[in-house]
This record gives structure tokens, C-alpha cells and sequence, in this order.
């Protein structure tokens, strides 16, 4: 198998898309916090000392995606079109869910993971100081699409 991010000295390269069409391309990722039954408790009753996670954690996972590039060396710049970030609280965790969409040569699946995973990182850190037991866990891709640009209409 040829890794696609490794020269043929061994050095890491960043993959040449050049050649490629660009095409309309979707992912979307999911994860969750667990979290205990009195912290979903304090969020409940507008208690956390830090305030409200959740509109926190969703924009700051909007902005991850955007900035995915400059976190991972090797993933391409790209321009997002769309990024949505929905967190949902549950009875013992935070289910949370992105989407991101483009119109490039190559896929959105690491900025979907990278929205997901940040809003996991922000929600933990506003619930740390009454949770010390919380898991961010079951951060995947669940879905990814590409499909051709059709061509501008005049």
C-alpha cells in the first residue's frame, strides 16, 4: 500500500490535488461527552459557574472547521461554504453533530471531526469544575458525499 501523505524519501508531503475537479462535497461526523446525571442537572437549571456550554461549544466548533488547516499540517486550506454544529443534552451526555460543506477537490471529513471534537473540548472545559468523571467519546465520520458540479447556467 502507497501512503498518500509520504514521499518516496520518507518525508511528509502535503497530497497534490491540483489535477482533480473540483466537486460539491458534504460530510458530517458525530461524538458525545458523557457527562453525570447532576451536571446535566446544573445545565438544566442555568447553574454551570462558567454559564451556558452549549451555544459556547457550537461556535467554537463552527470556528474549528474553519481553521482545520492551521491545527492538522497536511489537510488543504479550503474556503467552507456551510458548517453546522447541533448539541443536543441528553439524561448523560451531550450528543453532538456537524456538517460541512465545500466545493473543492478534496472532502471536508477532517473539519467535520475537527467541529465535532472542539465543541466536545469547549463543552468539557465549561463542565470541568463541577464533572471530573466526563469521557468525550465515539468521534467519527458518519457520513461523506461528493457529487459533480453541474456547469453555470448563463
Amino acid at each position: 500500500m502507497k501512503l498518500t501523505h509520504v514521499d518516496n524519501t520518507g518525508r511528509a508531503r502535503m497530497v497534490d490535488i491540483s489535477h482533480k475537479p473540483a466537486q460539491h462535497r458534504r460530510a458530517n461526523a458525530e461524538g458525545q461527552l458523557l457527562v453525570s446525571p447532576d451536571t446535566v442537572k446544573l445545565i438544566r437549571d442555568s447553574a454551570l459557574p462558567k454559564g451556558g456550554p452549549v451555544e459556547t461549544a457550537r461556535l467554537a466548533g463552527i470556528q474549528a472547521a474553519k481553521q482545520t488547516s492551521w491545527l492538522i499540517p497536511l489537510c488543504h486550506d479550503l474556503n467552507l461554504d456551510h458548517v453546522d454544529v447541533e448539541i443536543e443534552l441528553g439524561e448523560s451526555a451531550f450528543q453532538i453533530r456537524s456538517t460541512v460543506v465545500c466545493r473543492r477537490a478534496t472532502g471536508v471529513e477532517m473539519e467535520a471531526l475537527t467541529a465535532v471534537t472542539v465543541a466536545a473540548l469547549t463543552l468539557y472545559d465549561m463542565c470541568k469544575a463541577v464533572d471530573s468523571n466526563m469521557r468525550i467519546e465515539c468521534i467519527r465520520v458518519t457520513a461523506k458525499e461528493k457529487e459533480r458540479l453541474s456547469a453555470p447556467e448563463d
